[in-house]
C-alpha cells in the first residue's frame, strides 16, 4: 500500500493534528490538515511539529480550509476524520467527503468509541468496503497503540493492506478489535479509571481524590495514579466514553461506568482538568511564581492542598521496587491487612479480570488486552498482573480471598482463567518507585 497523501479532517482538534504528525513523520507522506478556520489550522500545524518533535515535516503539513476540501480529497490516498465525537457531525463531514472521493480512497475515522458500522453506512454501498476506524491513542508519538475497526462492509484485502502500513510504515502496535462500544482499550482502562471516580466519592470522608490515588499510585504499574490521568484526558472526554459505554453495553461491570455526581457537576462548571486549569486538581501558583497542587474536596465542593497520605504498604513497596525486588514488593501488599491494601489488591485483581473477560469478547486474542493496555496507557497489562501476583493459581486463590463472595460468584473464576498464558510483557518497567 502506497500512501502518498493524506487529508486530515478535523486537523485542528487534539488528536487531529497529531495524527497529522504521524502520516507526515513516519508515513513521509503530504497532509491536508483541514479545519473550519484556517488560523486554528495553522496554529495545529506548529503544534503537529512540535508532537513529533522534528520541524522537518515543515513542508509535508499544508493547512487547508473547508473551500479546499474538494481538491484534498481528490489528490488523497487516505481521508482520516477527526472532528467532533458525535453521530451526526461526523455524518455530516462524510456526505461531503461522498462528493468527491474517488473509488478506492481509503476512508478512516479517528472516533474513539462510535458504532464503526453506523458510521459506514454514511456512505453508498460501493464505498462502504474502503470505510474502517482507525483509532490512535494520545499522544500518539509517545503512545504506539493503533486499533483498527472494520466494519461488515470492510473489504478484507484492504483491511490486511492498512494493517500492514500502519504497522510497518507508521510504526504502530496494529490491534484489530470488534465494532463494540469504546472498542477495547478504553472499555479496560476506563472502567478502572471510573471505578476510582465512584471509590473517591465513597471515601470522600478519607479524603477521596487524593486517597485513592494515593492507594493505587505508579507503584502499581501505571505512568501516572488514576485520577491524575483522568484529570489529564479531560473530565468532558471521560464522561463521553463512560456514558457511552454504560448505555450501550450490559456486562456484569456496566455500574462501574456510572459517572459520579460530582464530576458531572465539575463538568457543568466547566472544570474539566489539566486543559481549563481546574478539575480534579489544580495548580495554584503564589505571588512568588512557587506552584501549589490542589485538589478537589468532595466533602467541601471547594479546593485545598493535596495530603500525603502516607500508608506502609505503600513505602514498604517502593522501597522494594528501588531495590529491584518487584515480586517482594507484591508480596509486601498482599500481606498487609489495612483497609487501603486490600482495595488496591482488589482493584488490581479486577482490572485483571474484567480486562481477560472484555478482549475474549472484543480483542483479536487473549493478548490483545496486554497490547493494548501496555502500548495504549503505558500501565501494566491484564497478563502482567497475574504474573506478579505468582501466576493463576495464585491469583485464583488470591480473587477468592480478596474479592467479596458475590464478584467471584457471579464470575466463574475457573472459567475465566482457564488456559491464561503468561504475559507476552515483562513487568517490571511498569512499576514505578514513587
Amino acid at each position: 500500500m502506497d500512501i502518498k497523501t493524506v487529508t486530515v479532517i478535523g486537523a485542528n482538534g487534539t488528536m487531529g493534528k497529531n495524527v497529522s504528525g504521524i502520516f507526515a513523520s513516519f508515513g513521509s507522506a503530504k497532509v491536508y490538515m483541514v479545519g473550519r478556520n484556517i488560523e486554528d489550522v495553522n496554529d495545529a500545524k506548529l503544534k503537529a511539529i512540535n508532537s513529533v518533535k522534528s520541524s522537518a515535516i515543515d513542508a509535508n503539513l499544508i493547512p487547508k480550509d473547508y473551500s479546499s476540501l474538494e481538491q484534498c480529497i481528490k489528490e488523497s490516498d487516505l481521508i482520516f476524520e477527526s472532528v467532533f465525537e458525535d453521530l451526526e457531525v461526523k455524518r455530516d463531514v462524510y456526505n461531503l467527503v461522498s462528493k468527491f472521493i474517488k473509488p478506492g480512497t481509503i476512508v478512516a475515522t479517528g472516533t474513539s468509541g462510535l458504532s464503526i458500522n453506523s458510521l459506514g453506512l454514511s456512505f453508498e454501498a460501493e464505498f462502504r468496503k474502503s470505510f474502517l476506524g482507525i483509532h490512535m491513542f494520545n499522544p500518539p508519538y509517545n503512545m504506539t497503540l493503533c486499533e483498527i475497526i472494520p466494519t461488515e462492509f470492510t473489504d478484507k484485502d484492504l483491511l490486511d493492506d492498512t494493517k500492514k502500513y500502519l504497522t510497518e510504515k507508521l510504526n504502530r502496535k496494529v490491534v484489530e478489535v470488534k465494532d463494540q462500544p469504546a472498542f477495547l482499550g478504553n472499555r479496560i482502562g476506563f472502567q478502572f479509571l471510573n471505578e476510582a471516580l465512584q471509590l473517591s466519592e465513597k471515601y470522600k470522608q478519607r479524603g477521596g481524590i487524593d486517597y485513592i490515588d494515593s492507594i493505587i499510585g505508579p507503584f502499581t504499574g501505571r505512568s501516572m495514579a488514576p485520577l491524575v490521568t483522568a484529570n489529564f484526558v479531560g473530565l468532558d472526554v471521560h464522561k463521553a466514553i463512560v456514558d457511552n459505554i454504560y448505555e450501550n453495553t450490559e456486562d456484569y461491570a456496566n455500574e462501574t461506568f456510572i459517572f459520579p455526581s460530582y464530576t458531572r457537576q465539575l463538568v457543568q462548571e466547566n472544570q474539566l482538568g489539566s486543559k481549563t486549569g481546574s478539575g480534579l486538581y489544580k495548580i495554584i501558583r503564589e505571588d512568588n511564581g512557587h506552584a501549589i497542587k490542589h485538589v478537589y474536596d468532595i466533602e467541601s465542593g471547594k479546593y485545598r492542598n493535596v495530603h500525603k497520605h502516607n500508608f506502609p504498604f505503600v513505602n514498604r513497596m517502593i522501597k522494594e521496587i528501588k531495590n529491584g525486588n518487584y515480586e517482594s514488593a507484591f508480596q509486601q501488599l498482599v500481606k498487609d491487612e489495612s483497609e487501603e491494601a486490600i482495595l488496591c489488591v482488589q482493584m488490581l485483581i479486577k482490572y485483571a479480570i474484567y480486562g481477560i473477560q472484555t478482549t475474549r469478547i472484543i480483542g483479536e486474542s487473549i493478548h490483545s488486552a496486554d497490547d493494548v493496555m501496555a502500548t495504549g496507557f503505558n500501565w501494566i497489562p491484564p497478563l502482567a498482573v497475574i504474573d506478579v501476583f505468582g501466576g493463576v493459581q495464585n491469583f485464583k486463590k488470591l480473587a477468592k480471598t480478596k474479592l467479596s463472595t458475590d464478584y467471584y460468584e457471579n464470575n466463574d473464576l475457573d472459567l475465566v482463567l482457564r488456559d491464561v498464558p503468561k504475559s507476552n510483557y515483562d513487568y517490571r518497567p511498569f512499576l514505578k518507585a514513587k
